[in-house]
């Protein structure tokens, strides 16, 4: 049997339990206050937090004003023309990496004009710079289209007026795309096409058109910017400035 003392932890235990499984407090706002602080120049400097990421930003830096390259001119970017400096340079460096992991890619659209975040200056290329071009984590992709789908993508490509690419060649006309090449051959809509692209524009970025329907799809596993710094890097390696010339791979009449 048990005894009082016993009984009565039991019964308070229970009571306890009932309370706190059954019951739901309730509030209600009586009072609110709020306050706005203005970050700018008249914040005084905290020392302690200088301190405390002052070691990590010395490694930042050291490693991003590190020079991996030099442009013997300023690559330029532009929304109105077909084809740009800078464009021309992106895509060919990101295909020509690219290309080294599958080989079977037929040309290549890694970004849209509005991707380019910034020009190329003329001179020493810093890891930075690189990073400030192409600040996203987009992963590089290889669509497997059927012709359909790629006439599609160059009816985008014509729309928006332009955009950078490689191993593609064709007129603007009245919006539309004429005179198609890939890889130097005729483009035919009965064939399929390997195409290069960022996970980003895969997925419907920038609006772009005909790819959310791929026959097959691979990730590369190569980040667009890695693809970038390696490009550089081993033009350098070679004793080579990094260059580009506006070839009329893509034109508007």
């Amino acid at each position: 049997m048990l005894n009082s003392n016993f009984k009565s932890w039991l019964l308070c235990c229970v009571a306890i339990s009932l309370t706190v499984t059954s019951c739901q407090p309730h509030y209600t706002l009586i009072k609110q206050a709020r306050a706005e602080y203005h970050i700018d120049s008249s914040l005084v400097v905290d020392s302690g937090i200088l301190k405390s990421y002052q070691p990590y930003k010395q490694k930042m830096d050291a490693q991003m004003n590190t020079i991996i390259g030099e442009s013997s001119q300023e690559l330029t970017k532009s929304y109105d023309l077909p084809e740009t400096l800078l464009g021309n340079f992106f895509a060919d460096a990101v295909f020509t990496e690219a290309k080294k992991i599958d080989p079977s890619i037929d040309f290549a659209m890694p970004t849209t004009k509005g991707g380019l975040r910034n020009n190329l200056p003329k001179g020493n290329i810093r890891l930075s710079t690189i990073f400030e071009l192409m600040p996203f984590e987009n992963e590089l992709v290889v669509l497997k289209l059927s012709g359909r789908d790629v006439l599609q993508l160059l009816n985008f490509i014509a729309q928006a007026g332009g955009e950078p690419v490689a191993a593609l060649k064709m007129q603007i006309k009245n919006s539309e795309p004429q005179e198609i090449t890939i890889n130097g051959k005729p483009f035919e809509v009965a064939k399929t096409y390997s195409v290069l692209t960022s996970d980003y524009i895969a997925a419907g970025g920038d609006n772009s058109k005909g790819m959310a329907n791929p026959i097959e799809k691979r990730v590369l596993n190569l980040k667009v910017r890695d693809a970038l710094i390696a490009y550089v890097k081993a033009q350098t390696a070679t004793g080579k400035k990094i260059d580009a010339t506006l070839d009329g791979r893509i034109t508007k009449n």
